[in-house]
């Protein structure tokens, strides 16, 4: 009997010109819409918001002063960069309009900066020097493949996120942020003239640990690939403390010599 109603059924649908699939469909369309994915802002398993402070424990005479010309060990620069960076002139690149050169993405977060980082969109996570008032911001859903080479470039971010509850679901998440930067216009690795090209491209790893007194710190894993002056990568680690408010920010424009 049941097959007798099933096959009745299938006639009836046949008949009318409407398959089994749209008949679903059909059925499914009172269904609720699935739900929308949520947002970069939403997923974000760390917050890198707030104001913070470079903290500088080693490389002090290279990035808190500006070293002297040839002043350059610690970075695997080949023989083309060597020459250019002996050449250095500041009062060049302040005549040409370049005294920023030294405040591009792959040389600017070793300096005496304090970070301002919040959230443009839910999509896009802004961040802001006051040393030599720079302005990078990290896509998380890719960014326009039309924009011209600058000083900061182009950063692409995604969330590496680990965990989310241990043993349980719904426990707590953890992880870091990864930004590949291209699209570089050259510039200055350390301020005494050591080059970078536009074919650079600088990955990080950005991670915050908080300490027991409830001190909180961004750590951020460097390596700077460039075919045309490194001899190999060139990778650092650069901590940041957080602050509690605006109070010791003190933007400034870029200066070529100090």
């Amino acid at each position: 009997m049941a097959r007798r109603v099933a096959l009745v059924i299938t006639l009836v649908l046949v008949v009318s010109g409407v398959s089994r699939t749209d008949a679903v469909l059909a059925q499914g369309r009172g269904a609720q819409a699935p739900a929308t994915p949520p947002t970069p802002r939403a997923q974000a398993p760390i917050d890198l918001t707030g104001y913070w402070v470079a903290i500088i424990s080693e490389d002090w005479r290279w990035r808190m002063i500006t070293p002297s010309r040839g002043d350059f060990p610690s970075i695997p620069i080949n023989v083309a960069a060597q020459k250019i960076a002996e050449a250095w002139d500041p009062a060049k690149d302040e005549a040409a309009g370049d005294a920023c050169k030294a405040y591009g993405a792959p040389g600017l977060m070793r300096g005496p900066t304090r970070l301002h980082i919040t959230w443009l969109d839910e999509d896009t996570l802004k961040l802001e020097t006051d040393y030599g008032m720079q302005t990078r911001l990290f896509e998380f859903r890719g960014a326009p493949a039309t924009a011209a080479p600058s000083r900061q470039g182009t950063s692409v971010a995604q969330w590496i996120i680990a965990g989310g509850g241990g043993r349980g679901r719904g426990g707590p998440r953890f992880g870091a942020m990864k930004a590949v930067t291209t699209n570089l216009r050259p510039g200055y690795l350390r301020k005494n003239g050591v080059p970078y090209s536009e074919k650079t491209v600088l990955t990080e790893y950005w991670d915050v640990h908080t300490e027991t007194n409830g001190d909180r710190y961004i750590v951020i894993t460097n390596t700077v690939n460039d075919p045309t002056y490194l001899q190999a990568p060139w990778i650092t680690a650069l901590h940041f403390k957080r602050e509690p408010d605006a109070g010791k920010w003190n933007p400034e424009p870029c200066d070529a010599r100090f």
